[in-house]
């Protein structure tokens, strides 16, 4: 998959595509049919296919301290749109500049005079422009004046339930991971550098490593988790906490995950940690010995789930 940071730095003689537009945030089932149809369609007729999307997010350029939290880091969620086949994809720095651009300004620079635009392929809900004034009609109209043709990707659900990135967000945020791996088609991903803590769960007996994670990170509920370290190539089993420690009285929230049967020096390196399953909340226990017990009850849990 060829990557572009800007329109602008699209090669001279890229041919005609099929294009999608969107921010595209944890790249879930939605989204995953919206760039399916754009690269079928792309194969069928011979052509390029190219996802569009912004950094920073939108929202928090247009009215700043209102970024939602993240469900994929760009890396990640360029790596999950590379999975899907896509030929292209073009990261547009999102600016008050550009964010001030009028839809057909958008449609004529972007996607017709840079991405040579044959076929763009967009959501039902879908909004373009300054102040989002652009939508499916003005599109086609557009398409019409200058030779693309629009396409419709029907919304994905489940049920009542429309599978969309803040519903995923709103999930992540209750703890309910196994309703946002359903959305997605994955479990839920955190991601973050190995940093050194307290050292209180190697003194415990269950060592633990300590994500540093990015500002904006969609962390889940406090409580404790079942999931996978993601290391390269490896899948480690693991059971996670998120919170406070409020049992030694902590105040900064964290994110830490024993990894099973490992013992090894993970300081520096990126990692993962996909949360498969919420075995129950936070709690503050009177002493070392309950805490104890109930983390050997969260391991014996987590390795029956996952080895299940």
């Amino acid at each position: 998959m060829q990557r572009w940071r800007g329109y602008d730095t699209v090669p001279s003689g890229f041919g005609r595509s099929v294009v999608t537009i969107g921010v595209f945030d944890g790249v879930h089932r939605g989204h995953q049919a919206t760039i399916g149809h754009a690269v079928k369609r792309a194969r069928d007729a011979g052509l390029q296919s190219v996802v569009l999307t912004f950094d920073p997010h939108p929202s928090e350029v247009v009215r700043p301290g209102t970024h939602p939290a993240v469900l994929t880091e760009p890396r990640r969620k360029a790596e999950l749109i590379a999975e899907l086949g896509v030929d292209a994809l073009c990261v547009v720095p999102f600016t008050l500049d550009f964010s001030r651009l009028p839809p057909e300004a958008f449609v004529h620079d972007v996607l017709v005079e840079h991405l040579h635009a044959a076929v763009v392929v967009v959501g039902d809900n879908f909004r373009f422009g300054h102040k989002a004034a652009g939508d499916g009609a003005l599109l086609r109209d557009l398409g019409r004046r200058w030779g693309f043709a629009v396409e419709d990707s029907p919304l994905v659900s489940s049920g009542d339930t429309v599978f969309s990135s803040t519903y995923i967000r709103a999930c992540v945020a209750a703890g309910d991971v196994a309703a946002a791996a359903e959305a997605l088609g994955r479990p839920h991903r955190v991601e973050g550098v190995i940093v050194r803590g307290d050292q209180r769960g190697r003194q415990l007996g269950f060592p633990t490593a300590n994500f540093l994670t990015g500002t904006h990170t969609a962390v889940p509920a406090d409580g404790v988790y079942a999931g996978w370290v993601i290391r390269g190539d490896e899948r480690l089993p693991a059971a996670a906490s998120v919170g406070t420690n409020p049992t030694f009285s902590g105040e900064d929230r964290r994110v830490e995950a024993h990894i099973l049967d490992f013992d090894g020096d993970l300081y520096g390196e990126r990692l993962g940690l996909e949360l498969v399953a919420n075995l129950r909340g936070q709690v503050k226990y009177d002493g070392i010995e309950p805490l104890i017990a109930q983390i050997k009850e969260d391991v014996a849990q987590t390795r029956a789930l996952l080895n299940g």
